[in-house]
């Protein structure tokens, strides 16, 4: 940067000081390692720009709570121990880049005395079932930030929202896609502010050209360290029925059976055509617990397999494995890891975090050792499984990790602008939807959806 930059920022920009980041970081190692590795690249930016730095915080490590995550609980938290000299807090994820400079620029254009909501919004194309059909009229109405891109907020609305928070905590029982229930509860049916857009906030890749002028950018689309583990690391588990063996096996075996060396399909019904399992367990209608605690022990028992990871899935999931076994490579499955898209139940009072089943969801070997070992087990055989798992790797203190490559939804039900900057993993749910055709758009081989021709026109209309 240049010394006239430099002159230019010290008169105009906020003072750093005044910011607060706060990156969203999670409790397994890769993660936290990856937000420390942001947190010096932050705090580098303010000996480069010779300023005195900014307060930068790791959400995994604020107060040790399972709910932290989902922000509203550390709001009352971040006030009182920051509200006094701080004016701006900024929320990031573990792979945004920030260029505090510019940063500090485009703060100082927003009076700091009032209520502000700043972020890259995102809209939903039609009403879908993971914000529980809210603005079915006329769903791009309603912004909500894109994460990825950071979201800021203004001391007066922290000092408000934590009040609030106190005073009256979010309604549901369920947090699903926590940038959506943010934004609704910070608009407060109109009451409060919508969130502000700031075109500076993009989801770009750092190298490209249109990211030369944006504040945040991203890395890489991915995580990549290093070679994919190998197929025969990976222990893939499909959960099936009777009545759906004719209907969804075919299309797994049309699209991503073939890239798993190791598979079995498990039903209510043993049929050798196919083949699948019948572990015993009758098959329900609603939680199917029984059977994934069956095929924890079918796991664990070495003589299947000895791979260091498990996938279960549905018979409605898409999935690349291609794409999977790059992302393992980050983890490490000594460790008890648990990872998939991740939801909530009762985080604001003392619930537990939980891995939506319809993704997929991945253990290490570790992780389910430390299951089975414990005195979890199901209710019944039709509970939840993905919640029941939840709770007991809520009592073990293993932590549920997130990413947000797994999709417990169709393509359709995810803002668009959103998915162009994922690599995704995988989809769920075959309803009204061609699933063969949606895998090979967006799920066959290792490139991202921009690849697709198809998806092209998306870049042309941000």
């Amino acid at each position: 940067m240049s010394f006239f930059s430099t002159f230019l920022l010290k008169m105009h920009g906020i003072k750093l000081q005044e910011v607060v980041f706060v990156i969203q970081s999670q409790r397994n190692s890769f993660h936290a390692q990856r937000a420390e590795e942001r947190r010096a690249k932050l705090l580098r930016q303010a000996v480069e720009l010779k300023v005195n730095p900014p307060t930068v915080l790791l959400l995994h490590s604020l107060n040790h709570n399972e709910g932290d995550w989902s922000i509203f609980p550390v709001l009352p938290l971040l006030f009182e121990a920051h509200g006094k000299t701080s004016s701006w807090f900024v929320f990031l994820e573990e792979e945004t880049n920030v260029r505090v400079g510019q940063l500090r620029c485009t703060l100082s254009r927003f009076d700091a005395g009032k209520e502000w909501f700043l972020g890259k919004p995102l809209q939903d194309k039609e009403a879908t079932i993971i914000h529980h059909y809210a603005f079915a009229n006329d769903p791009s109405s309603f912004s909500y930030p894109d994460f990825a891109a950071a979201w800021v907020l203004s001391k007066p609305l922290i000092q408000r929202l934590a009040s609030k928070v106190k005073e009256e905590p979010p309604k549901s029982d369920f947090t699903i896609d926590l940038k959506h229930e943010i934004a609704l509860y910070i608009w407060e049916d109109g009451q409060g502010p919508s969130l502000t857009a700031v075109p500076d906030l993009c989801t770009d890749l750092e190298t490209s050209l249109r990211a030369r002028s944006c504040i945040t950018t991203l890395s890489t689309h991915m995580p990549h360290c290093g070679d994919p583990v190998r197929k025969e690391d990976i222990f893939v588990a499909v959960k099936t029925c009777q009545k759906f063996h004719m209907e969804r096996i075919p299309v797994v075996k049309k699209t991503w059976e073939k890239d798993a060396a190791l598979l079995e399909y498990y039903s209510d019904y043993a049929d050798p055509s196919i083949p699948t399992i019948d572990l015993g367990v009758p098959n329900t209608e609603r939680g199917h617990c029984g059977k994934t605690f069956a095929i924890l022990k079918r796991f664990a028992r070495d003589v299947v397999t000895q791979a260091d990871w498990l996938l279960i899935v549905d018979d409605d999931t898409l999935i690349s494995l291609p794409r999977l076994r790059t992302l393992l490579r980050c983890y490490n499955p000594r460790e008890p890891v648990a990872l998939g898209e991740r939801y909530g139940y009762g985080l604001g009072q003392g619930g537990y975090s939980y891995i939506t089943g319809g993704g997929g969801m991945v253990f290490s070997r570790m992780a389910v050792s430390k299951l089975l070992a414990s005195s979890c087990r199901c209710y019944s055989d039709n509970a939840p499984d993905d919640m029941v798992l939840g709770m007991c790797l809520n009592a073990l203190g293993i932590p549920v990790t997130h990413s947000p490559l797994f999709h417990q939804a169709r393509p359709s039900d995810y803002p668009k602008d959103l998915l162009v900057h994922q690599t995704p993993v995988s989809f769920h749910k075959h309803w009204n939807i061609d699933p063969v055709k949606v895998y090979y758009e967006w799920l066959a081989g290792n490139a991202g959806p921009t690849s697709h021709p198809s998806n092209w026109e998306w870049r042309a209309e941000l």
